[in-house]
């Protein structure tokens, strides 16, 4: 085992763990990052989304050798019953740029280009090695980590913590509490893989062009809950997650929704004569602000999924886990520069640093959604989309009836199904949320 002593301990290899290892070592600190896979990735199977400038502000010319799938000129929304979703699209050639702002990527292929720029940089990355857990001082400060290496004991000024939403060296060393049911979700997803021609036929698109599509409604079975669809080059990425607490207390499997979504009729022909050669569980903070834990201590910081750094309403992820990897090291860094030691009050620059960029200020601003779409996942999952749904197709279908006749049932179902009361509760309660 590496018995020399590191500025900085990075542990994990994800998102917010390789920007962290890249910038400390990018700006010439001793940095040994510690991931227990066989190699950056390697647990990783799944497809994901790629947010340019987050990546951009670390590596420039990143677009050169990274391995990206498709650049996203296409959103679309939908809103789902059993047989049917109503939509909203968002397509603009304006994302034909030269520099495009969003890609698919595979997350095993990505990160294990990201940990070889890591390692360009300077720092030592050590893969299958776990830790076992965190070292401290007499007077509780952390000063290094426990590996299952012989001789694994490693010292440094400060570790960081970007070991994912269920890890367990931050609980176990009490710097946080094991994350509440409610807080986290668990997604299935699988790859499917067909002819490139087949893929761009089916979304519309051409050369590398990209879609995503996400989906809510009767799918999740009245939990709360969103499904999936982004097209990649050769492949599609399909998947769905729902909180855990919701399964607990229905009983449902994650592995069924992902079959009865697999198999709804807006879905299907999207993934006919595919090969399924992947499948993947995978756990994800979506507590938003009210969940996120202590940021900082004496000797560490905690960034990424490990700090709930997630905005479920708008799906991001891996751009507030790159953004929170860089801005701890860069607050590291300047708290090396000026020869201070690693406590908690000079950590805090990190937090502050936070606070001031768009991370914090997403997450406060969508703060109390989590909590309302837990408390009305039966409303806005389940009882709104098949109202809109029937509304939809009683809007289109032509059938004799009189228009004024057909808007009176519409309305008839909304109130039978919420009351007045109901409707104008659950706007002000969403728009109470949103703002």
């Amino acid at each position: 085992m590496i018995e020399e002593r590191f500025d900085a301990i990075v542990v994990g290899a994800g998102m917010a763990g390789n920007a962290a290892a890249f910038t400390l070592a990018n700006r010439g600190l001793k940095v040994l990052q510690i991931e227990r896979g066989e190699y950056a990735g390697s647990k990783n199977v799944q497809g994901a989304i790629l947010y340019a400038d987050m990546l951009e502000k670390m590596i420039p010319n990143f677009r050169e050798d990274a391995p990206l799938e498709r650049h996203l000129v296409e959103q679309r929304f939908w809103m789902m019953d059993e047989r049917a979703h109503t939509g909203l699209h968002y397509r603009s050639d304006d994302f034909n740029e030269e520099r495009p702002n969003r890609y698919t990527i595979i997350r095993a292929q990505f990160d294990r280009w990201f940990s070889s720029k890591v390692q360009e940089a300077g720092a030592i990355v050590l893969c299958e090695t776990t830790v076992k857990e965190l070292i401290k001082d007499a007077y509780g400060r952390v000063i290094g980590v426990l590996t299952d290496r012989d001789g694994g004991e490693v010292h440094a000024d400060v570790v960081v913590l970007a070991e994912g939403v269920n890890g367990l060296l931050g609980t176990k060393a009490d710097l946080r509490e094991i994350p509440k049911p409610e807080n986290v979700a668990l997604a299935v997803k699988e790859m499917h893989f067909l002819p490139r021609e087949t893929i761009e036929s089916r979304f519309n698109l051409k050369g590398d062009e990209g879609t995503v599509i996400e989906a809510a409604g009767t799918i999740s079975r009245g939990m709360a809950g969103m499904g999936f669809i982004y097209a990649n080059k050769e492949s599609i990425s399909v998947g769905i997650g729902c909180l855990v607490s919701d399964f607990q207390k229905t009983g449902e499997t994650p592995y069924d929704l992902l079959e009865r979504f697999k198999r709804h009729p807006s879905v299907a022909p999207l993934l006919e004569g595919s090969e399924v050669k992947e499948y993947a569980g995978h756990l994800i903070p979506e507590g938003g602000y009210n969940a996120v834990p202590k940021l900082y201590g004496d000797g560490w910081v905690v960034v990424g999924d490990a700090a709930q750094l997630n905005n479920f309403v708008h799906r991001e992820g891996s751009n507030l886990a790159m953004t929170s990897g860089r801005l701890a090291a860069e607050a590291i860094f300047q708290v090396k520069s000026r020869k201070d030691p690693m406590t908690a009050q000079n950590l805090s620059l990190y937090k502050a640093m936070l606070d001031n960029s768009f991370v914090m200020k997403d997450l406060k601003k969508y703060k109390d959604m989590p909590g309302l779409l837990h408390i009305q996942s039966q409303n806005f999952f389940l009882t709104y989309p098949q109202l809109v749904s029937k509304a939809m197709q009683n809007f289109v279908r032509v059938d004799g009836t009189p228009k004024v006749e057909k808007e009176k049932v519409t309305l008839k179902s909304f109130v039978a199904a919420r009351s007045w009361a109901g409707l104008f509760g659950d706007a002000i309660k969403f728009a109470r949320a949103w703002r």
